[in-house]
């Protein structure tokens, strides 16, 4: 009996008992499903984060007031916020090596109310300058952006997301229709292009976009806006030393004192993508984890199947040996059959896997859609283990079975 004719044996074996064969590869299957959903989920996500940071630009850094700590129960030192001064100062320090953006976030959880319709408390509203749409990578997809008198003068006009539209103007062009938010009454110029939700961020298409100076004309209960500052270079290569040159200039516009710590914060946009690789990483880990477990079940589930197997099959493995078959042969038989019926359920599990990992991603924010052939090959080399391991024993156990005794087995 060579190899061919084993592997024959085992598809005949596994014909023969089709719905526990099915049973058992569905064990399998949902073990490698948990194993490359969970992954699959995990790198779509961190494709479209990816997307979302390569859209803002590796050359960029943002600075905003430090946070203040708080340790021990104690809280501490509180940083004074960024005044318009003082980013203005920056900005007009620093035009000349980079794009700079100014932006004050003005409220959030705001209604917004149009003649006949308002919005639920969802909206934010953002101040920004001429710089602010370019560097955010935010795109008018119909009417215009703002004119420069309208950003000197902070005239009432806002740009708005197209949830908004959505809400307060279903049937009619919104473009010359007024809203009314926080006390002042303003007119529709702009629609911001659709880009679904952010992680870990405001979305565009819940935002309406307010002149810088219209954001400081609002009263705010007393409370300064705090300014946030982009920074975007041309040449990426001299992210390092710009960066350098920035905290100078913003420690002298600040006046932080020589020894003391700086009063801002300066994050750049990479930094936020290793957090992410690294977050992504636990996920993994947390995933295979996961899948392992579930694996480990399906293995001892099919270990025990064989075992019923080999007792089923006790007079037709005795047949086989008084015919000539080797005790190699008969744990080749057995290891061939538990191997395939791992494969059977893997490709099942895996294909699940895809379909619901993507899916889980999709519902979460826009990825796109991934095949993680990596995974793919780690899950058909998990089934193959599996059913190595599982066979094994009862594949030992047939092959020393006594030819004499198994064909007096009922």
């Amino acid at each position: 009996m060579n190899l061919i004719e084993n592997i024959r044996e085992g598809l005949r074996a596994i014909v023969s008992n089709l719905l526990r064969t099915i049973l058992t590869g569905l064990i399998i299957s949902i073990g490698i499903m948990s194993l490359v959903g969970i992954l699959t989920a995990v790198d779509s996500m961190k494709y479209s984060l990816q997307q979302t940071f390569s859209n803002l630009g590796a050359n960029s850094f943002d600075i905003q007031r430090k946070q203040s700590n708080y340790s021990g129960g104690k809280a501490g030192k509180v940083y004074a916020t960024i005044t318009y001064n003082e980013a203005r100062k920056y900005k007009n320090l620093m035009d000349e090596k980079a794009q700079v953006s100014l932006s004050a976030y003005v409220s959030g959880s705001t209604v917004v109310k149009s003649n006949t319709d308002k919005t639920n408390p969802n909206m934010n509203i953002v101040a920004g300058d001429e710089n602010y749409m370019p560097n955010r990578n935010i795109n008018v997809a119909s009417g215009r952006s703002f004119s420069p008198f309208e950003l000197e003068n902070g005239t009432s006009v806002a740009i708005v997301g197209i949830e908004l539209v959505d809400k307060l103007f279903p049937k009619k062009e919104p473009i010359g229709e007024y809203i009314t938010f926080l006390g002042r009454r303003f007119k529709i110029i702009g629609v911001t292009e659709k880009t679904g939700s952010q992680m870990g961020g405001t979305s565009a298409d819940r935002t309406i976009i307010i002149p810088l100076e219209a954001g400081r004309q609002i009263p705010l209960n007393g409370n300064a806006l705090s300014y946030e500052i982009k920074t975007i270079l041309t040449n990426p290569e001299e992210l390092d030393y710009v960066m350098g040159e920035a905290t100078g200039v913003m420690r002298a516009v600040r006046q932080d004192k020589l020894g003391q710590e700086d009063s801002f914060e300066i994050s750049r946009s990479d930094t936020a993508m290793q957090k992410l690789t690294e977050i992504s990483g636990y996920l993994k880990a947390g995933g295979f984890v996961i899948g392992f477990i579930t694996l480990l079940g399906a293995s001892i589930g099919l270990m025990n199947i064989m075992m019923v197997s080999v007792n089923e099959r006790t007079r037709e493995i005795g047949v086989r040996k008084a015919l000539g078959a080797t005790a190699f042969q008969i744990r080749q038989q057995f290891l061939i059959e538990a191997i395939v019926i791992c494969l059977l359920g893997g490709f099942v599990g895996i294909f699940l896997g895809i379909m619901a990992g993507n899916g889980i991603a999709a519902l979460i924010g826009q990825g796109g859609f991934i095949i993680p052939w990596i995974w793919v090959l780690v899950g058909l080399t998990i089934c193959v283990t599996v059913g190595v391991i599982s066979g094994s024993y009862p594949a030992y156990r047939a092959s020393k079975l006594d030819p004499i005794e198994s064909l007096r087995y009922e």
